[in-house]
């Protein structure tokens, strides 16, 4: 779950429509920015699919009762969100093992610097994963797969940067994940070079630091506003399924600053 706490409640957006937004912009990307064309399929599928692991999770969100405040994907334990990215990365493999094979690492790449054995175990089974799919694979070189991995990065962080912030927020007030813009991996030099430019207009408008699409983006943010009242009288779960989902429309464009 991604969310933002106000004085009285908490806006809450489900991490998988946020891959779906990181999907819907990975699918406007301009062609030429695009390597390894007969992928493409694959790498938009993992792009809209890669939080597929909190589908079921954030139907019934979970209550931190140490920050007093619903769980995040940032704060949620580590050992049932492991549980979590394996059955995502599994059911997305079934329907494309290449995508499946972005989806491992990706999740692989959060846990790297953890040094419990269960998530010593988790990437050493993933890195096996991703071992036998790309040896399974033809035709696919380490240049493009490392360029396609550096898509579902960008992508993601663009979706974030949508979901994390407050529309409108200037940029002292931007989520601390964005002020210095988005990063971007080496593999994705033909789009640009360490970090793209993103910045609120107001708070329909988002401005891009790099011409990613042919024409101006429109998206719609669907989340909802659990008041905090309703938590305390109903408990969050009855209270995050009985709110009202809000649609919030986001217009992309591209503009030097």
């Amino acid at each position: 779950m991604i969310v933002r706490e106000h004085s009285s409640g908490f806006i809450m957006i489900e991490q998988d429509h946020h891959a779906h937004l990181s999907g819907e912009m990975a699918m406007a990307l301009r062609n030429e920015f695009f390597a390894g064309k007969k992928l493409r399929q694959s790498v938009e599928y993992a792009i809209h699919q890669h939080d597929y692991g909190w589908k079921m999770l954030d139907k019934q969100p979970f209550w931190n009762d140490k920050q007093q405040a619903p769980y995040t994907f940032t704060d949620f334990p580590v050992l049932p969100k492991m549980v979590f990215y394996k059955h995502g990365i599994d059911e997305v493999e079934k329907q494309d093992a290449y995508a499946g094979l972005l989806c491992s690492r990706h999740y692989t790449g959060f846990l790297l610097n953890d040094s419990s054995k269960e998530a010593k175990s988790f990437v050493k089974e993933e890195k096996n994963r991703q071992k036998q799919i790309f040896e399974d694979l033809e035709d696919i070189d380490r240049e493009t797969y490392n360029f396609h991995y550096g898509l579902v990065q960008l992508f993601d962080n663009l979706s974030l940067f949508l979901c994390l912030n407050e529309p409108g927020a200037s940029k002292d007030n931007e989520h601390p994940f964005f002020r210095e813009g988005i990063p971007l991996s080496e593999s994705l030099a033909v789009i640009g070079k360490d970090k793209m430019d993103i910045w609120w207009e107001d708070v329909h408008t988002v401005f891009i630091g790099k011409p990613l699409f042919d024409t101006a983006i429109n998206l719609n943010l669907r989340q909802k506003y659990v008041t905090k009242e309703s938590i305390a009288a109903k408990g969050l779960i009855e209270s995050y399924q009985v709110a009202k989902t809000e649609e919030k429309t986001i217009e992309i464009k591209a503009k030097d600053r």
